[in-house]
């Protein structure tokens, strides 16, 4: 269903993470998004295993609106490949989810 909720999780250095935050909420794109600072991530990257002190994003929105949420991580995240990924909500609060629905499909 379009408006069932979903996380979208990305990871960005400290210095980005609360304005990528703040762009998401202000857009409608995401009616919360939790910041995680102290998040230390070791991955592949040409070539080599590298490490990165991060902040994690938890952005919570609907199916219907995760491509575009998607599209706006990609376009202001400071990263040439940042992890972006959908991940459905299995149940929950169903006030919260609710509310999640109003404000980024109903714009309240």
């Amino acid at each position: 269903m379009t408006d069932d909720v979903v996380l979208v999780l990305t990871a960005a250095p400290r210095d980005a993470a609360e304005a990528l935050a703040r762009a998401m909420v202000e857009a409608r794109l995401a009616a919360c998004v939790n910041l995680v600072p102290g998040v230390v991530s070791l991955f592949h990257w040409e070539g080599r295993i590298d490490r990165a002190d991060e902040v994690l994003l938890v952005a919570k929105t609907v199916r219907s609106r995760a491509d575009e949420l998607r599209a706006g991580i990609a376009a202001r995240h400071p990263y040439a490949v940042p992890e972006i990924l959908v991940v459905p909500v299995e149940g929950g609060d169903e006030r919260y989810l609710a509310w999640v629905r109003s404000v980024t499909v109903g714009g309240t």
